[in-house]
């Protein structure tokens, strides 16, 4: 099995890739198509320049490596991506071949954290207009993050079966510290997840925002509640 896992920025989606990484059965790739986003958009990312000239810049290669040989002839593979990282042109039929799900959170809790780390912000770089578009496309499963900090072990006990798998309980705690598979954007990203040894408790209110950023969260809400509308629901009597 091949999991691309999409989500925006800021949506657990590094955690996610912690908790994969701890199964035996699987390897995992850290935003393949990162490094070709920035290097076909010229987007002034932190470390754009260092990610380009670390990580495989071509599309088309990217997309092979998504399909080619799983790392340390693992049976399954976990893939974290972000749908606007998939710009106009790029390869996306190698989807096909993968088990698509898509990770979700409240808008206001994504632009407060995202703003801690980039000043300047759009509605295509928290990514819910391209996520939208390509769950319209390709499908897939959704699950929201808020539901797996509630309870984990349910959350992703229901995901894996979603998807086929058995859930092993490694999946809910890892060593302190990065990973090898991490992007080497993860010095400016990855701090909170590189301190923790689990998934954080869960959230608290909706987080206040200045009046420009509530609109950019009202522009976000309409794609965020179509796909949530899909997600995996953590209790039967929330059906």
């Amino acid at each position: 099995m091949r999991i691309a896992m999409w989500s925006g920025p800021r949506n657990l989606s590094t955690a996610m890739m912690y908790a994969f990484a701890q199964r035996s059965d699987f390897a995992v790739m850290d935003e393949p198509f990162y490094a070709p986003y920035l290097a076909k958009t010229g987007s002034d990312h932190p470390m754009a320049a260092e990610i380009i000239g670390v990580h495989a810049c071509d599309p088309t290669q990217v997309a092979q490596a998504c399909l080619g040989p799983i790392p340390g002839d693992k049976p399954h593979l976990y893939m974290k991506h972000m749908p606007h990282h998939m710009i106009p042109g790029f390869p996306l039929e190698w989807a096909a071949h993968c088990t698509n799900v898509h990770l979700l959170r409240h808008p206001a809790r994504v632009i407060a954290s995202y703003g801690e780390k980039r000043a300047e912000m759009t509605l295509e770089d928290l990514g819910y207009p391209q996520q939208s578009a390509l769950f319209d496309r390709i499908g897939g499963t959704v699950i929201d993050s808020a539901d797996i900090r509630d309870d984990p072990a349910a959350m992703l006990g229901k995901l894996c079966a979603a998807l086929g798998l058995e859930f092993d309980p490694a999946m809910l705690s890892w060593p302190k510290g990065g990973r090898p598979e991490d992007g080497v954007w993860a010095s400016h990203w990855y701090g909170a997840i590189h301190a923790s040894t689990g998934f954080s408790g869960p959230e608290g209110p909706l987080p206040e925002l200045t009046p420009p950023l509530a609109r950019l969260c009202d522009a976000a809400m309409p794609y965020y509640e179509a796909l949530a509308a899909h997600r995996i629901r953590p209790h039967p009597s929330s059906h």
